[in-house]
């Protein structure tokens, strides 16, 4: 049954949304001939916009922070705050920082990066982009810093353009670990204030080192409801709205929603540490449940392609090198074992697919209990194993760019986002291998021999690879699509 827009929830909803989005928002400069966006997010804060955890692509995709590096169209590292940086030997990398400032005044220093680096690989738990890796930045004279890594790590530089491994000043760290990135980053955009999970101001930047923004600031509203954002972006109440509900998509002038190919694929993670799928075949008997054509064709109206593996189309090289998974048990029978199913209800297609997965499992022999919570209600939980099966959305290369990190972070015994509780020596090793291989042709067939591995234990039924559709009123230019999905907002950002 899909949800589609209904008159009264539209008007109920347009003036609330007026007021979030109501223009001149504090910060703004009358004599700038630039003007103020306003954008919708779906996601709120669910760590206090800790850059160490989901949040952190949040704070990357409003221009807040930056890193080291970066990643362009190809998804190969390129130079933000390092300006270049050489390989010294297998364990040791030199980066050359480019002139910069934080926006509290003070200046990107060596000390200052080695610093924010320590406080990265210190966090608990760790963020996934530096999860199992020793790392020790150390200043080295006036302008490098000098990283080594506890083994060689041939994808460091990539390592380093992830959001969560953002540079921040030395004021953002605070006691027992807590981080605060309100003015202590170093982007085009500078957070000045936060109103809890609802909403957050952001002022231009003047002083950016890589130029000046061409909007004034930004305004956010994070709104959880897909239906919400639509209709914000619909009656000009914002300028971007992020993952507008495919059921939406047709609402909006074809000229204001932007359908983009991305690295995200949508699974069905099965608690495989305790209870009923802690059974390998009981694993295998719910994905053998599974018809992904209905969740592509008729759940996400084909904004999407059925689930190959952990890594989609948009991973150009990973169909012409993918195996047969290995080591597949055979499909049990259900006999009306009871199993709960959650997701969440930010990425509005989610409820849907779970829906009709309950449907299919209940046709296979399975008792299902669903469970749908907004996302930061429901992670603890996830990450605990509370639930016996997971619908997650998730960007297989948001955290590196690198394909085997999330398989690190997310399949083995000591992944740090093992939503499906998995624990197989056999994965450990093959996902180990892959870690191991340094050209890159090397690496991608290791990282897909250990998908085969992956894959054989049934611990993750792949579902579908999205496309993200985003919402850019017909008044904005400069909108930064990408299918990494770490950026929105850059200094060619306008309306």
């Amino acid at each position: 049954m899909r949800r589609r827009l209904r008159p009264i929830l539209a008007l109920v909803l347009a003036p609330v949304l007026a007021g979030c989005f109501a223009s001149g928002g504090g910060g703004s400069d009358s004599a700038d001939t630039g003007s103020r966006l306003r954008v919708a997010l779906a996601f709120p804060p669910a760590e206090n916009l800790s850059p160490y955890g989901a949040d952190s692509t949040i704070l990357s995709r409003l221009g807040v922070t930056e890193g080291l590096t970066a990643l362009d169209a190809n998804g190969t590292a390129t130079p933000a705050l390092a300006a270049s940086w050489r390989q010294e030997d297998e364990k040791t990398w030199l980066f050359t920082l480019r002139e910069a400032t934080f926006q509290d005044g003070s200046k990107v220093t060596p000390a200052a990066v080695a610093a924010a680096l320590t406080h990265a690989t210190r966090a608990a738990p760790a963020p996934a982009a530096v999860a199992g890796v020793t790392l020790t930045a150390k200043a080295e004279g006036a302008g490098d810093v000098r990283i080594t890594t506890g083994a060689p790590d041939p994808i460091l530089p990539l390592r380093l353009s992830s959001p969560s491994l953002a540079v921040l000043s030395a004021k953002a760290y605070k006691e027992k670990g807590d981080v605060d990135p309100v003015g202590t980053a170093t982007g085009p955009y500078e957070l000045t204030k936060v109103m809890g999970t609802t909403a957050a101001t952001l002022d231009r930047y003047d002083d950016y080192w890589g130029g000046r923004a061409q909007a004034t600031g930004i305004d956010v509203k994070f709104v959880a409801d897909g239906t919400a954002r639509a209709s914000a972006l619909r009656t000009d109440q914002v300028d971007l709205a992020e993952a507008i509900p495919v059921a939406q998509a047709a609402t909006l002038d074809k000229g204001t929603r932007e359908a983009t190919a991305t690295t995200r694929t949508t699974s069905l993670l099965l608690n495989s540490q305790k209870g009923p799928f802690e059974d390998a075949a009981l694993r295998a008997a719910a994905r053998a449940a599974v018809d992904t054509s209905a969740l592509a064709e008729d759940v996400h109206e084909g904004y999407a392609d059925r689930g190959a593996g952990i890594y989609g189309p948009a991973v150009t090289w990973a169909a012409g090198k993918r195996t047969e998974p290995v080591g597949r048990a055979e499909p049990g029978r259900p006999d009306g074992t009871r199993v709960t199913l959650a997701t969440y209800d930010n990425r509005p297609e989610l409820p849907e697919v779970a829906q009709v997965l309950k449907q299919q499992l209940e046709k296979a022999g399975f008792e299902v209990t669903l469970e749908v919570r907004e996302y930061s209600r429901l992670e603890s939980d996830a990450l605990a194993g509370k639930f016996d099966a997971f619908v997650l959305a998730r960007n297989t290369l948001v955290d590196t760019a690198d394909p085997v990190s999330v398989l690190a972070s997310d399949y083995t015994c000591d992944g740090g986002y093992n939503l499906a509780q998995l624990c197989d020596k056999d994965v450990d090793r093959a996902v180990a291998e892959a870690e191991r291989a340094t050209d890159t042709a090397g690496r991608q067939d290791a990282a897909m021999a250990a998908e085969a591995r992956i894959l054989g234990t049934d611990a993750v039924v792949p579902l579908v690879h999205q496309r993200i559709i985003t919402g850019v009123g017909s008044s904005v230019s400069g909108a930064l699509l990408d299918p990494y999905e770490r950026t929105l907002v850059g200094i060619g950002t306008r309306r």
